[in-house]
Order: C-alpha cells, then structure tokens, then sequence
C-alpha cells in the first residue's frame, strides 16, 4: 500500500525538474532595456467635446525585460493610454506617466516621453447643410445639364462648433455626364472637406441629372408692329426682325405667334422715335429686336 504523500512522485520529480529548468533558463537571459515608439490612445471623452487640431499619435517608451521577452513584443502590445474624463474646452496639458502604459507580462516601463502631452478640445456641435453634386464631363453634343437635384438633399454634420459654423455644403462622387443624351441617375457617396467634421448617419445620396437639348437661335422676320393701346399714328418701318433663343421643337414658331408694339399713350401729336416690345410664347425668349426702335408719327 501506498502512502498518499508517495502518489505520482514521478510526476511530482518531473515538474519540479522542469521549472528548475525554465528557471535557469529565464535567470540567464541578460536584463536589458530599449527605447520603443508605441501608439498613444485616448478614452472616456467627454461627449460634448470634440478633440481639434492634430493630437499626438505616438509617444516613446523606456522599457526594461529579459531579451526574449522583448523579442517577442508585437505591434500594439505596448500602448499608451491617455485618460480624458477631466478634460474641458480650450487647450489642455495632461500628464503622462509609466501607470498611463499597458505592456505585457515581463516588460517594465521605466519611462514615457513626452510626460506632458498638450490637447486642443471645442465644444461639439451639428448642423444640417445641402448635399451639392459634383459633375465630370459634359454631354453629347446639342444637349446641356438642366436641373440637378440630389435624395436626400440634405445631411446632417457633427464636428467643433468653429468648424461646423463655417460648413456650407457636403460635396458628393463625381458624377459622370459624359456623352450623355439622357437623363442621368447614380447612387454616389457623400462626404465632407473638413476632416474633424464627420457626418452623423452613413453618407449616400440618390443624384438626378436632368440632360436636355441645348436651345438653338434664330430670327422671326416680318413681325408686324402694332400701337398697343390704340390711337393713330403712322410707323415706319411696319416690321421689325426679332431673334430669339429656344427649344428646337419651338422653331416652327412664325411672326404670328410674336406680338410687337409701341405704346403712344400720352403723346401729343408729332414726330417720335420709339422702342418696340416684343412679347414671345412661353418657351421662347427675345434676344434682340431689330430695328429697336422705330419712328411714329403721332396724328
């Protein structure tokens, strides 16, 4: 029979031979110390502020282990942890010292540089601005860009309330026009310049550019001028060449869908040289009138 104390004593005898060995192992390993540049995080910022300007990213740390166990000290092992819960609007100075660092089992840090950090912080603010396309290209030839309307139309941005004040528009992708006879609809992303202010939902507009013929120009010959109130006067000459500008389907517009007149109303009877008005149809307008003027005599 067995005593208890006596049980597994070969396993007992192997553990203990093991440790001896990792012992020796780990005690002779030389101590040493190196300088690494390790990220610098912040956490528990307040919700109303809004870090501004370009905070550091990363600080260098002292640390001091064995040889292996700094070998194995992987990206991100070591980081800096910067606590901002007393932080307040304006320009900050913190303190930054070994307790501020997370390192792995078997590395000290002996040192942080800098042990002074300076923080820029404004107060947060949001505002709704319009969502303004951006267009490439230009269409086929003939045809022209019309309106150009963006779903949603506008965004709503969060950011330091010095930045937002200023913020007049978010811009979206380019949308491409080129060649284009049609009207033209694309799903694009949207964004702002500013790079301390962020969008409060995830950024995307529907952008519908309208494409339409491009108006042409012409001239109405031959439209009789009339006295627009009445009366009795003599004109010379009796027609005027108007040019106008629109629509290609409006070109078969004649001189009788154009109104020409002179107005005598309040004039003593004479000899005068007087402007014409020229009223067109809805979809034409009036570039020039020739003659502009013509001469009545007022009976």
């Amino acid at each position: 029979m067995r005593l208890p104390g006596f049980r597994h004593v070969g396993l007992k005898v192997l553990s203990v031979a093991l440790g001896a060995l990792i012992w020796l192992l780990v005690s002779g390993e030389q101590v040493v110390e190196r300088t690494m540049r390790i990220p610098l995080e912040f956490t528990n910022l307040p919700a109303e502020l809004v870090l501004v300007g370009a905070p550091p990213t990363l600080v260098d740390a002292r640390v001091r282990g064995s040889a292996g166990a700094l070998s194995r000290v992987a990206p991100g092992d070591v980081v800096a942890v910067l606590d901002l819960r007393a932080a307040r609007p304006g320009e900050r100075l913190f303190h930054l010292t070994v307790d501020d660092v997370r390192a792995p089992f078997g590395v000290d840090v002996v040192q942080i540089l800098p042990s002074n950090v300076s923080v820029r912080f404004e107060t947060s603010a949001t505002n709704v601005i319009p969502v303004v396309p951006a267009l490439d290209g230009d269409p086929e030839d003939g045809y022209l860009v019309g309106a150009v309307t963006a779903d949603p139309p506008t965004v709503t941005v969060v950011g330091p309330a010095s930045v937002v004040a200023r913020l007049t528009q978010a811009i979206t992708e380019p949308v491409s026009v080129a060649g284009a006879s049609t009207d033209v609809v694309e799903m694009v992303n949207v964004g702002v310049t500013e790079p301390s202010v962020r969008l409060v939902s995830t950024g995307s507009a529907r952008v519908t550019v309208t494409v339409v013929p491009q108006p042409i120009e012409w001239a109405i010959a031959a439209v009789p001028v009339r006295l627009a109130d009445g009366g009795s006067a003599q004109i010379t000459p009796s027609e005027v060449t108007v040019y106008v500008r629109g629509p290609r389907e409006a070109r078969g517009a004649g001189a009788g869908d154009f109104d020409a007149s002179i107005d005598i109303q309040g004039l003593r009877p004479g000899l005068f040289q007087l402007p014409v008005r020229v009223r067109s149809p809805a979809s034409v307008g009036v570039l020039r009138v020739e003659p502009e003027t013509v001469r009545v005599r007022v009976r």
